[in-house]
C-alpha cells in the first residue's frame, strides 16, 4: 500500500503520521522541535519521514510522498517558508531541502489550510464544495477552500484572518497593529481575561481562583471550559463573550466568502456549545442581507489535531500543492 507522510510542525513539537489515500492515519511519530534552530528543525523532520518510511517498509507498505504543513507564510511556489512567527525559519528553502535529504516529492502547505483540505476531504466539510475553516487556539487562524481548491492568494499567504482589525485602536497584537480578531476571539484572549478577573480579587470568580490556587499566572483556558461545564457562571460568560467575537467575525468572513460551511476546530472548540451556541447567535444577527439569503452552518471539526498533518498528507498525494492546477473539478486525490 502507497502512504503519504503528513507533519505538523508547531512551536514546541513536530509531529508525523503516515496516511493512506482514504486519509486514515496507519503510523505516528512526533518530536520536540528545536524552534530556534533551523538546521535542526529540517533534519527533525526528516529523521521522522525516514523513521515512518522504515517502519511501513517493514509491514510491507511504502511511503511515497511527505506533505508538511507549517505555522507560518508559505510562498507561491510552496518551495519556501517565508516567515514563522514561532519557529527561526526566514526565507527558508524548505522543500528542496528535505527533497535532498528524504528522496522524496515534498509539499509546503500552511497549517491552517492544510487542515482545511483535511476537513474539506475527510471530515466535517466532506459534502460539500466551499468552506471556511476557523481554528481557535493560541491565536485565530484560518482555511478557505473554494470551488474544490485551497485559496492561497496571489502570494501563497491568504486567509490570515486572525488577523481581520475588529476593533479600531484595541489591543496590540503580536502582529504589531492593534484590535485584531485574535485578540478578542482566542485561546490567549480567553486566558487574558479569566486571569484579569482572578487578579481583580472578583468574587464571581472564586471558582477560577480555586481551579489554579489564587495565581492568576497559572490559569490556563481548559480551567475555564472545564469550570464552565462545571456550571460556573463566569466561566461560562467568557466563554459566551469569546462565542459572541466568533461569531462577528465570522458575518464579515462570509459577507465576503459565502461558503457552504463553517467549520471551527482547534483547542478552545472542545468548550463545544459553550462557544458554538454564543457564535451562532451572534453570527445569525450580524449576517449581511440575514432573512434573504442561505445561512452556512456552523459545526466543529471533527479530525481534531490531525487535521494538519492528514490534509498535508493527501495534498502530497493528489499533488495538489501551491503551484498545481487540475484541469477539472474532483474530490478524488489523483487527477492528471
Amino acid at each position: 500500500m502507497s502512504l503519504s507522510v503528513g507533519v505538523d510542525v508547531g512551536g514546541s513539537k513536530i509531529a508525523a503520521c503516515a496516511v493512506d489515500a482514504a486519509g486514515r492515519v496507519v503510523l505516528r511519530a512526533r518530536r520536540e522541535t528545536p524552534a530556534q534552530d533551523v538546521d535542526a528543525i529540517v533534519s527533525t523532520v526528516a529523521d521522522l519521514v525516514t523513521e515512518l518510511g522504515q517502519t511501513a517498509d517493514r509491514g510491507g507498505d511504502r511511503v511515497a510522498s511527505v506533505g508538511v504543513a507549517c505555522a507560518g507564510f508559505i510562498d507561491a511556489a510552496g518551495s519556501t517558508v517565508l516567515f514563522a512567527p514561532n519557529l527561526a525559519w526566514r526565507d527558508e528553502p524548505l522543500q528542496a531541502r528535505l527533497q535532498e535529504m528524504t528522496g522524496l516529492p515534498v509539499v509546503l502547505e500552511n497549517d491552517a489550510n492544510a487542515a482545511a483540505w483535511g476537513e474539506f476531504r475527510f471530515g466535517a466539510a466532506e459534502a460539500v464544495d466551499d468552506m471556511l475553516l476557523i481554528t481557535l487556539g493560541t491565536g485565530v487562524g484560518g482555511g478557505i477552500i473554494s470551488e474544490h481548491q485551497v485559496l492561497r492568494g496571489a502570494h501563497g499567504i491568504a486567509a490570515e484572518v486572525g488577523h481581520l482589525r475588529v476593533v479600531p485602536d484595541g489591543r496590540r497584537c503580536g502582529c504589531g497593529n492593534r484590535g485584531c480578531w485574535e485578540q478578542y476571539a482566542s485561546g490567549s484572549a480567553l486566558e487574558r481575561e479569566a486571569r484579569e478577573m482572578v487578579r481583580a480579587g472578583s468574587p464571581h470568580a472564586a471558582e477560577l481562583a480555586e481551579r489554579c490556587g489564587g495565581d492568576a499566572d497559572r490559569l490556563e483556558g481548559r480551567m475555564v471550559t472545564e469550570a464552565a461545564q462545571g456550571g460556573d457562571r463566569a466561566s461560562t460568560e467568557l466563554l459566551e463573550d469569546l462565542g459572541r467575537w466568533l461569531g462577528e467575525g465570522v458575518a464579515s468572513l462570509v459577507a465576503v466568502l459565502d461558503p457552504q460551511l463553517i467549520v471551527v476546530g482547534g483547542g478552545v472548540s472542545s468548550a463545544g456549545e459553550l462557544v458554538l451556541g454564543p457564535a451562532r447567535a451572534a453570527f445569525a444577527r450580524q449576517l449581511t442581507g440575514r432573512g434573504h439569503r442561505p445561512v452556512p452552518e456552523m459545526v466543529p471539526a471533527t479530525l481534531g489535531n490531525d487535521a494538519g498533518m492528514i490534509g498535508s498528507a493527501d495534498l502530497a498525494t493528489s499533488r495538489r500543492g501551491p503551484t498545481a492546477r487540475p484541469t477539472e473539478r474532483d474530490r478524488s486525490p489523483e487527477w492528471t
